[in-house]
């Protein structure tokens, strides 16, 4: 079995379970096991060290194959002399922080984050961070190449730990101290009523171990309870049935704040006091606006489909940088922490889909951290008498925005995407009302005058799949077709492409 199938960026993605048409299991736990082992010589080779006494914790989220994948990775473990520390039910960046809270070498979440319930995969992380994807090829191909640790003379021992409340004791502290309110220190949230939906998924500990404590009110919270099955919604921060639940749950309830988790935890949105959705680009400017209170004419990092919007209003209104980068949760941590190396002050790297890293947090996409961080600046403005929303009320909006998917047919899809995409730049060049906007790091992205949409639009190469994400904005109702309208002639004439999309949205 070739195992660099498994491989996903810098994650590890497969079918644990039968049940869905077409998908055949790949991610067994004797797979899951002999990944583990394999990541197990990767760190002490990093360490240079022996395998035996290394100290690993495992975690992972509420997926039916959860257990059994977490069982095939201790018994693969154990008999290599490792100390493992089974965690239960947890979120992947609290697996990270157990390298530092609780001094592991390392750490293994089994989870496929928003993906159906028949998937699953392992998540790594060294004291260090999480791990790149060189790291994971490394790993894969030497678990794909066999046993290659020897037994140790005695075998580790299996530890249980619910560390998922030492963590959320650890941000109730941060956010304790973070908020600094002098006439409650202990309950800064006290008279809020803030609604959590977890999905069924980890994060429903964040309502009864995060704010509660606190002294907020949690009643009409959504879906806490972990199911692996999903029932209600996917648990995902962009789901659009996600976003629907939670809002009417807030003006149902008049909270003051919803929090929508994705099943591990690493991912968060926001639903406002009025219901509306605070994600995407919203999102970014709200964590924006308070990182650059505190730091300052900081860049901000994102992923390249964030909206013009957006850049005005970090650098003329707040007077931070932007720094739009590639898709890719890794990618946009990766050119923050290189912008750092470069003399760049940078704070937060974060791309629309809710994946945020703080520097202050050791760089780690922790979507209860990021939360937290906002909750502390919210405890301080009801002193104010003002609220989160009130910090992103200038921020433009599009008067209308699309995604379109556009199927690549050939076999060698990555070559043929790439000729669509240098085509189009030099075609771009020469079209009138077209402007190519540089720099850019990611696909082609046009700007488009007045009379041809008035916005901008940005053709790129899926990070995984075979497929060329289109997405395009406007300033005007009407102008996303009109650029549609352009980019239509223009793909029509290469044959392995599949754009019905764009024809089915031009006649909708």
């Amino acid at each position: 079995m070739d195992l660099l199938k498994l491989q996903n960026g810098s994650d590890v993605r497969g079918v644990a379970l039968e049940g869905v048409a077409g998908e055949s299991v790949n991610l067994t736990p004797e797979v899951a096991g002999r990944i583990a082992r394999a990541f197990a010589a990767w760190l002490a080779r990093r360490d240079d060290r022996p395998v035996e006494g290394l100290r690993i914790s495992l975690g992972r989220d509420p997926r039916l194959s959860g257990k059994a994948l977490a069982d095939g990775v201790s018994r693969a473990l154990l008999p290599l002399g490792v100390e493992v520390w089974d965690y239960g039910l947890a979120s992947t960046p609290a697996m990270f922080m157990s390298t530092l809270l609780e001094e592991m070498d390392g750490a293994i979440m089994i989870t496929a984050s928003h993906l159906p319930w028949n998937r699953n995969g392992m998540k790594f992380f060294s004291r260090s961070g999480g791990l790149e994807k060189s790291d994971i090829r490394e790993i894969l191909e030497e678990a794909g190449n066999g046993e290659t640790t020897a037994p140790a003379s005695r075998p580790g021992q299996l530890h249980h730990k619910d560390f998922l409340k030492e963590y959320a004791a650890w941000l109730v502290q941060y956010i304790r101290t973070a908020a600094a309110d002098p006439t409650d220190p202990d309950h800064p949230l006290r008279g809020t009523r803030i609604l959590v939906d977890a999905g069924n998924g980890s994060g429903g500990f964040f309502a009864s171990q995060v704010l509660e404590p606190l002294g907020a009110e949690t009643t009409g919270s959504l879906f806490l309870d972990p199911d692996g099955h999903f029932p209600n919604h996917a648990p995902n921060p962009e789901d659009p049935q996600a976003l629907e639940a939670l809002s009417a749950a807030v003006k149902e309830h008049h909270a003051d704040l919803g929090i929508i988790f994705d099943t591990d935890v690493d991912r968060a949105a926001l639903i406002g006091r009025d219901g509306s959705p605070i994600n995407r680009n919203a999102l970014i400017a709200l964590v924006a606006a308070v990182v650059l209170e505190k730091y300052p004419a900081t860049w901000i990092v994102t992923d390249s489909i964030t909206s013009e919007g957006l850049t005005d209003f970090i650098e003329r209104q707040l007077g931070g940088h932007h720094h739009r980068y590639r898709r890719g949760y890794r990618n946009v941590i990766n050119e923050a922490i290189r912008l750092n190396q470069e003399g760049k002050e940078c704070h937060l790297a974060i791309e629309t889909s809710g994946h945020a890293a703080m520097k202050e947090n050791h760089w780690l996409d922790d979507g209860a951290y990021l939360v937290s961080f906002l909750l502390t600046r919210m405890a301080r403005l009801r002193r104010e008498g003002r609220h989160l929303e009130d910090l992103i009320a200038t921020l433009q909006h599009p008067a209308e925005e699309k995604e379109l998917r556009i199927r690549i047919l050939a076999e060698d899809f990555a070559g043929y995407g790439n000729r669509v995409l240098e085509e189009l730049k030099a075609y771009a060049a020469r079209k009138e009302g077209w402007t190519l906007v540089e720099p850019n790091y990611e696909g082609v992205r046009v700007s488009c005058d007045a009379r041809h949409g008035d916005g901008w639009f940005l053709l790129r190469l899926s990070l995984h799949d075979p497929v060329l994400p289109l997405n395009l904005e406007s300033n005007h109702p009407g102008g996303v077709k009109v650029m549609a309208r352009a980019l239509a002639g223009f793909l029509g004439q290469y044959d392995r492409l599949d754009a019905r999309s764009v024809q089915d949205f031009l006649k909708g």
